[in-house]
């Protein structure tokens, strides 16, 4: 399958490996002479537009990092314009609902299909082709998609309609956020007890409280150290939830008082 890429950075190079490797023909976007070159020897194809990606590819893959630089990439660029009637446009970056459904309204003028497939996990788990996606969009398009997303996806769960995608990937940022705080609240007691942190977090991996984040802490060494790589990227998709909840005339509830507890773990490290 041919495959415009856009947005090779720490996610999306090696998701372009992987691709490469299974045989598809990548063209992706490279905005210096020195990432072009990079690109070219990884195998892909290196193009220097934003649409020369896009045209005569069967399907767009966006991994940008923002939602505004997903509406720049699809909705200020000549990008959709330029790609093929019947192709599809892939959405990884985690964005408003609000904003896939602008993409696909003007797609569709183009008769491009457009489906979002927000992510959870890292450059390692892309390496091992076991990166959780959740995929939003029409049954033919997700079965047509296969063969890109099953390249370095693992599961690749198709949760619904477009626009699914990344409500159900907010949801869990939101509480993977929530699990963040309340282990700072927790190792927060142990210190009132007199319970060191380093010494919760050899113990509390054997106990019934451990989880999938308590082990990723542990493995950090500390709640501050793990905030320092994780902060950034949690709190970007919790103020897009933030945001959602607040249009439909809601909130986060209780699991925002929990992940507020996260700004005065982050204010003690020093970090922003």
């Amino acid at each position: 399958m041919k495959v415009g890429f856009i947005g090779a950075g720490r996610m999306g190079r090696p998701i372009v490996t992987r691709l490469v490797e299974a045989g598809h023909d990548v063209q992706v976007l490279g905005r210096t002479a020195d990432k072009r070159r990079e690109l070219e020897q990884l195998g892909a194809t290196a193009m220097s537009e934003t649409a020369a990606a896009g045209a005569h590819a069967d399907a767009v893959v966006l991994f940008v990092f923002s939602d505004e630089q997903v509406r720049q990439a699809c909705l200020d660029s000549a990008l959709l314009p330029t790609m093929p009637a019947g192709s599809a446009l892939v959405v990884h970056t985690t964005a408003s609902p609000k904003t896939i459904e602008a993409i696909a309204a003007r797609a569709a003028c183009y008769g491009v299909d457009v489906v979002d497939a927000a992510v959870s996990g890292g450059p390692h788990d892309i390496a091992a082709g076991k990166l959780t996606v959740f995929v939003g969009g029409a049954d033919d398009t997700v079965a047509r998609l296969r063969p890109v997303l099953d390249c370095y996806g693992d599961p690749v769960l198709h949760v619904g309609p477009s626009g699914t995608g990344q409500k159900v990937k907010l949801v869990n940022n939101v509480l993977f956020a929530g699990h963040i705080g309340l282990l700072a609240e927790s190792i927060r007691l142990g210190g009132r007890l007199g319970v060191s942190e380093p010494t919760l977090l050899a113990a509390l991996p054997c106990g019934s409280a451990t989880s999938r984040v308590l082990n990723m802490v542990a493995a950090r060494g500390s709640i501050a150290s793990f905030i320092e790589v994780a902060g950034e990227f949690a709190g970007k998709d919790v103020a897009v939830a933030r945001s959602i909840a607040e249009e439909l005339g809601s909130d986060l509830g209780v699991l925002d008082d929990v992940i507020r507890v996260i700004d005065t773990v982050t204010d003690k490290a020093g970090n922003v």
